[in-house]
């Protein structure tokens, strides 16, 4: 199925389905990108801004 027909689609099992697999991938893409912006030397501050979220709340996440 297409883009559009997620988009587009009466079935409510079909779009909710979409919107999960969307969210697991924008977790992993998140996780990726912040696990090379700290590699890089960036600071939480710096990448909580990029992310439009606080400091504390990205260590938090991903500070382990």
């Amino acid at each position: 199925m297409d883009l559009t027909a997620v988009v587009n689609t009466d079935d409510p099992a079909v779009g909710l389905r979409a919107v999960g697999a969307l969210h697991r991938l924008a977790e992993q893409v998140e996780a990726a990108h912040v696990a090379l912006a700290r590699e890089q030397g960036w600071s939480w501050e710096q990448i909580g801004d990029a992310l439009g979220v606080s400091r504390q709340s990205v260590h938090a996440k991903y500070g382990k």
